[in-house]
């Protein structure tokens, strides 16, 4: 499984308003099986560059590869799952069973219970409202959504921010069992947390990017 590739080639992003870029030149490769960092403070671009990766935005300049072959937006869409920094600003179902579902055909019922006990959510009724959930419950479900379509890259927004330090510390080894199969990348300003799991990892800031391990 090993070699398969996200490869970042030179991405810019600058938007009409923006004065100077927000992803100037940025550069990385991450395998599939790997958990890789991109730390950085907040406001230098991080989310961004999770938005350009995914193809929620399109870079100025630059290519995003997979496997050696270029993608668009589209295709980008369809490799890649994004967990935002916060979830249940973005959850649309009125109960967990319905935000599971959502954009999916055909989805038994077997699935839906394979994927909550992956995430550690095996006990949670389906019947819940997930506003009503704890914050780490919400990551969970968020992380649940996006394994459903099967992304061959998971992309984290800052995924332990706001919860205490034992759920911190069960997210984080849930991460590390989810990069066993994919490509996983998690944007952090507190990259120490990660420190024990992550393979590379790069430090952005105004815009560029550098290699940190």
């Amino acid at each position: 499984m090993l070699g398969t590739m996200l490869e970042l080639q030179g991405i810019r992003y600058q938007p009409a308003t923006a004065a100077s870029p927000v992803l100037d030149g940025v550069e990385l490769r991450l395998e599939r099986g790997a958990l890789g960092l991109v730390a950085g403070r907040s406001g230098c671009g991080k989310t961004t560059l999770l938005e350009v990766i995914c193809g929620l935005a399109e870079p100025t300049a630059g290519a995003i590869l997979w496997e050696g072959q270029p993608l668009t937006g589209r295709q980008r869409r369809w490799l890649c799952g994004l967990v935002f920094q916060f979830p249940e600003r973005h959850f649309l179902g009125l109960s967990v069973g319905q935000e599971l579902k959502l954009g999916h055909r055909r989805l038994s019922a077997d699935a839906v219970a394979a994927v909550l006990r992956q995430v550690g959510l095996g006990d949670l009724s389906l019947q819940q409202v997930p506003e009503q959930l704890s914050g780490g419950q919400q990551r969970r479900l968020a992380l649940a959504v996006q394994l459903l379509r099967n992304p061959h890259v998971l992309l984290l927004d800052e995924p332990t921010a706001g919860l205490d330090w034992s759920v911190r510390r069960e997210i984080i080894s849930l991460l590390a069992q989810l990069a066993r199969e994919r490509a996983v990348l998690v944007v952090s300003h507190e990259p120490d947390l990660f420190a024990e799991i992550v393979g590379p990892s790069w430090q952005l800031e105004q815009g560029k990017i550098r290699t940190m391990r």
